[in-house]
């Protein structure tokens, strides 16, 4: 329970490129107390949680039946394998750039398709070198995605699709690691999706979008977490558990926030359980790790992320 509750938390939580952003836009003190706040929150996580359950899990583990170990490709293999797949996810997700930003990231995001696009042959040829999947199936599919990148140059979804409809297809007919990833992968995705979208949509509706008022208008929110009082302190963590980020949009919104008379207490509390939290990650928590685990988490992300932006806008305010 401990190692798990500690990556539940630090892998939204610390984001490399998220804290340098937070350190360059809002300040290098916000920055670093960012950094230093969630690996020291995912410790801590981890142990409370491990102690308030830990008869649970003694009980569990004792029960656990360990599978036999089989052969598998090479861990760094598998490292190479999945570094791809992330950067794809990062390039494809990849913002556009505003204001004074670096002309790395206005680079990126110019030619993210064609980067995404050749990151993403990468991972075929590795499907092929490692899982041996067969050549022409990859050579295909780049060819069918390239012609519709080439006929549809302002649409490049519909090469995306394309590529990932031809991609699931093949699996299919795969056996092995491949055919057991891509079950994987289909049943996280029915777990997942219908609570991730119902989550967004009740997150979205409450709280909006940048520039765009919600029913909770706000307003009210700067207003309520002015200065650095307990009260805007518990505001701001509780505000941010709930508030659906995607990735590094929580820099331009707390930017707004600080510029509208929001204290840096509250603001660094809000990092701290913002990024790690969200209606849509609640409820899909709960469908692992039940109500009772569930609750005890967010219950004690906000508390320290109120304690923290407190002492934090006491000392830096």
């Amino acid at each position: 329970m401990g190692p798990a509750v500690a990556f539940l938390y630090s892998g939204p939580a610390i984001n490399v490129l998220a804290i340098v952003l937070t350190a360059r836009i809002l300040g290098l003190e916000i920055g670093i107390a960012r950094a230093v706040g969630a690996v020291v929150f995912s410790i801590i996580l981890g142990l409370i949680m491990h102690f308030i359950f830990r008869k649970e899990e003694l009980q569990r583990q004792g029960e656990f039946d360990y599978p036999e170990l089989q052969e598998s490709s090479p861990l760094w293999q598998k490292i190479i394998y999945f570094a791809l797949m992330i950067l794809i996810l990062i390039t494809l997700t990849w913002a556009k750039p505003g204001g004074s930003n670096s002309a790395f990231m206005s680079f990126i995001y110019a030619y993210k398709w064609i980067i995404s696009g050749i990151l993403a042959f990468g991972l075929g040829l590795s499907l092929v070198l490692i899982y041996g999947f067969k050549l022409w199936k990859v050579l295909l599919t780049a060819l069918v995605v390239t012609a519709a990148g080439i006929l549809f140059p302002s649409q490049p979804l519909i090469a995306y699709i394309i590529g990932l409809v031809m991609l699931v297809g093949f699996l299919t007919q795969e056996k092995g690691e491949l055919k057991d990833w891509l079950g994987s992968t289909w049943s996280y995705t029915k777990l997942i999706m219908p609570l991730l979208f119902v989550g967004v949509l009740i997150a979205g509706s409450l709280l909006g979008r940048p520039g765009h008022e919600a029913w909770i208008p706000s307003s009210w929110i700067e207003t309520a977490v002015g200065g650095n009082s307990l009260g805007a302190n518990f505001f701001a963590a509780i505000s941010g558990a709930f508030m659906y980020f995607a990735t590094l949009t929580e820099v331009p919104i707390l930017q707004g926030l600080l510029g509208s008379g929001m204290g840096k207490g509250p603001a660094l509390a809000l990092l701290l359980s913002g990024p790690a939290l969200s209606l849509p990650s609640m409820l899909v928590i709960n469908t692992v790790l039940g109500i009772k685990k569930t609750s005890a988490f967010v219950v004690l992300v906000v508390i320290l992320s109120t304690i923290t932006g407190f002492l934090f806008g006491t000392f830096f305010g």
